[in-house]
């Protein structure tokens, strides 16, 4: 049963990211949007954690989330998808489940 796993918490300031990480299972989908955005950034202390999750995990970053905090898809790890809203919409259509990480 795969399950989309929201983040809205930056793994810079809280432990939802890192704890995400911890119980998300293999072919479950994690989403970063809001201030979890950060997450996405490659060459951070958080990056490898991130790529180690994309060996059996799909990872995305909601695109308009990196613009307002001024990121540019161009910085973000090798292997996260960006997406939009209606690409926000798939991802819960296309999960059985979803859990929001506070």
């Amino acid at each position: 049963m795969a399950m989309l796993h929201i983040v809205n918490k930056s793994p810079f300031e809280r432990n939802a990211f890192e704890s995400c990480l911890n119980h998300a299972s293999a072919g479950d989908s994690i989403l970063m949007i809001e201030d979890a955005a950060v997450g996405a950034v490659s060459n951070t202390a958080f990056a490898a954690k991130v790529e180690a999750a994309l060996s059996d995990k799909s990872v995305y970053v909601l695109s308009g989330d990196l613009a307002a905090r001024g990121l540019s898809e161009d910085r973000i790890i090798s292997g996260v998808e960006t997406v939009d809203y209606a690409g926000f919409v798939d991802l819960t259509v296309n999960n059985e489940t979803t859990q929001s990480w506070l």
